[in-house]
């Protein structure tokens, strides 16, 4: 209706499909996210995560549809430009320098963005924010991985993004990294939104508010956290049982 007031959703896939030769990997996608969402998608292995996390990062190019982001077609961006719109991209495997101390990884991401006294203003919010003082002049090689992965984290979050897409976040961790990378999880959702892609279901109940359910390669369900993970469709897939 002309003249709503209904936001634009802040990145947004429209019937998007992905095929690899004869198999369709992901099929008729419609998804939208809003300003300042956390969305979790979930699904058992070779439901369309990954690959439609991929789509969104600009790894992949769709077979069809699109993929909005505030209003822009993405399609076929390359991840620095997808990046450059204000989306920060954190895979599973760490991208930072190991031959670097902490503080000197998250210069180079402050300085991208700032100059001079800002940029050393920057890096120290980025280590009160992440909890990171205390290795700040380690080695980042030195570090275990969960250490690693917040400081990864750091890097994509002083670009100053409107939206974070998480692949796998809790993936490797102990325990205590992983419920503390769920607190940080809760910090940054109040600066930007964010797009996690995780299978450690303990891990998505320490973060869900609202969750989209994969199961092969289509949207089997989504809603509230709660509402979802007591849906018996999606206890019956997690467990390999196909209702017809």
């Amino acid at each position: 209706m002309s003249g709503s007031n209904v936001p634009q959703p802040l990145i947004e896939a429209r019937n998007l499909t992905m095929r690899f030769g004869g198999v369709t990997a992901i099929a008729n996608v419609d998804l939208s996210v809003a300003e300042g969402e956390l969305r979790c998608l979930i699904g058992p292995n070779g439901a369309g995560k990954s690959t439609f996390f991929k789509m969104l990062t600009g790894q992949v190019m769709p077979s069809e549809g699109e993929i909005l982001f505030r209003g822009t077609r993405i399609n076929g961006f390359e991840p620095h430009d997808i990046a450059r719109l204000g989306i920060g991209i954190k895979t599973q495997v760490p991208n930072v320098f190991d031959g670097l101390t902490v503080r000197e990884n998250l210069w180079i991401a402050a300085s991208r963005r700032n100059r001079g006294k800002a940029t050393e203003r920057a890096v120290a919010r980025e280590l009160e924010r992440l909890e990171l003082g205390s290795i700040a002049d380690r080695l980042v090689g030195q570090l275990a991985h969960g250490q690693r992965q917040w400081i990864e984290l750091g890097l994509v979050l002083l670009t100053e993004p409107a939206l974070i897409l998480l692949d796998e976040p809790a993936a490797g961790m102990t325990e205590d990294e992983t419920v503390r990378t769920a607190k940080l999880i809760g910090i940054i959702k109040q600066s930007c939104a964010l797009i996690v892609v995780e299978h450690d279901m303990k891990f998505i109940r320490m973060i869900a508010s609202r969750i989209t359910v994969f199961d092969r390669g289509r949207i089997l369900v989504e809603g509230e956290a709660d509402a979802v993970l007591s849906d018996q469709r999606v206890r019956d897939v997690y467990l390999g049982k196909r209702a017809a």
